[in-house]
Parts: structure tokens; C-alpha cells; sequence
């Protein structure tokens, strides 16, 4: 099961971002989804700056098993998740 979080709408509202990338997470270990897509856009690259920082916190790292930035787009990422 894939999941999809675009940030688009949101870019610019912190508060959204932080509740939109946690309840994504918490969905994807609720439903045991194997991949969750975050595109949080070209722009600037802070916004993908402040997504990689999310999911390097110590309690959401132990949530997944890898993250992978896309080669061919880089306003995309792939968070992968592995389940016994």
C-alpha cells in the first residue's frame, strides 16, 4: 500500500505541515502502508529541508526504514517502510 502527502496547499502554514506529515506517518503505521510519497514541491528547498529534519527525529526515525530522495525529481521523496 502506497500513501501520498503533497505539500503544495500548505507550504507556508507551519502549524498544517507539522499536523499533515504527522498524521501521514501515523496512517501509514495504521494501515502497515510500505511507502508513503511527501512532495513537498521544488521551490527553494526549505520546505524539503524541514521534511528531512521531521523525519530525522529520533521517534519518527524508529517509525520507518529508509528514506529516498528521487533522482528524477527533486521535489519528491519516498519514505519506505518495512513490516514483519
Amino acid at each position: 500500500m502506497k500513501l501520498k502527502l503533497d505539500l503544495h496547499d500548505i507550504y507556508n502554514r507551519s502549524g498544517d505541515i507539522e499536523r499533515a506529515l504527522n498524521g501521514i506517518i501515523a496512517e501509514a503505521v495504521q494501515k502497515k502502508a510500505t511507502l508513503v510519497e511527501i512532495i513537498p514541491g521544488k521551490g527553494s528547498g526549505q520546505l524539503k529541508k524541514r521534511v528531512l529534519r521531521f523525519l530525522d527525529q529520533k521517534e519518527i526515525k524508529a517509525l520507518y526504514h529508509r528514506v529516498e530522495k528521487d533522482s528524477k525529481n527533486f521535489g519528491r521523496l519516498f519514505v519506505h517502510f518495512k513490516w514483519k
